[in-house]
């Protein structure tokens, strides 16, 4: 009854809170009685998310709550189990409340990852390559590097290391490494470093793995 009676007021607060971040010359043209019922909308929109978040599942990785798969009931159209399925993923996403948390790049990453084992795909059917360029690159220092750029542990190391273990390769790109100036020695261990993510990723293309954009994330 009181783990209820908490998740009942984190869900009123999370309504208020979104209800509060509603820009003032919006509020000012409701009635009393739509701002109660706009109100209500957002306490129950929380409600639902809450309950879809409590459902989720991480089949390998968890790497943030949005990186888990909902169950789906009835399910007709299935993977064939026995292929095995080649994806890159071209890693440039970035903000800036990047170094302060998973980066979304990342996270949505380990989703689509586990979208596909939820599906039945066997783990060691599953084979991804990440190029990581651009500004992302900052999300893969070691965290000696991490320390000296934003002075705190990098948030990121857990999920890179677990994918490495299984044998994800990470491929940075030469070229942005040299625009940022970031070398080879500040990237974590295991790193690859090519020429170019485009050539990486062409390269990739044309043997026939799956091309996802990991770039600006909704």
């Amino acid at each position: 009854m009181k783990q209820i009676s908490l998740l009942l007021i984190t869900v009123l607060f999370i309504g208020i809170s979104s209800y509060s971040q509603t820009s003032t010359t919006a509020l000012s043209t409701l009635t009393p009685e739509q701002k109660i019922k706009d109100s209500l909308q957002n306490i129950k929109d929380s409600i639902r998310w809450a309950k879809l978040e409590a459902s989720a599942v991480f089949p390998i990785y968890k790497a943030g709550k949005w990186s888990g798969v909902l169950p789906v009931a009835g399910v007709d159209e299935v993977p064939d189990t026995k292929k095995q399925y080649n994806l890159v993923f071209d890693f440039t996403h970035f903000n800036k409340d990047t170094a302060v948390a998973i980066n979304e790049g990342l996270t949505e990453i380990a989703r689509i990852i586990n979208l596909h084992a939820a599906a039945g795909i066997p783990k060691n059917h599953i084979h991804p390559v990440i190029v990581t360029h651009a500004k992302a690159l900052f999300s893969v220092f070691n965290n000696e590097a991490y320390r000296a750029k934003y002075k705190k542990d990098n948030p990121n190391i857990e999920i890179i290391s677990e994918m490495m273990k299984d044998n994800i390769k990470f491929v940075a790109c030469g070229q942005a490494m040299g625009f940022l100036d970031v070398q080879k020695q500040q990237l974590y261990p295991g790193f690859k470093v090519a020429v170019s993510a485009k050539t990486t990723v062409s390269y990739y293309v044309q043997q026939g793995y799956m091309l996802y954009d990991i770039d600006e994330l909704e």
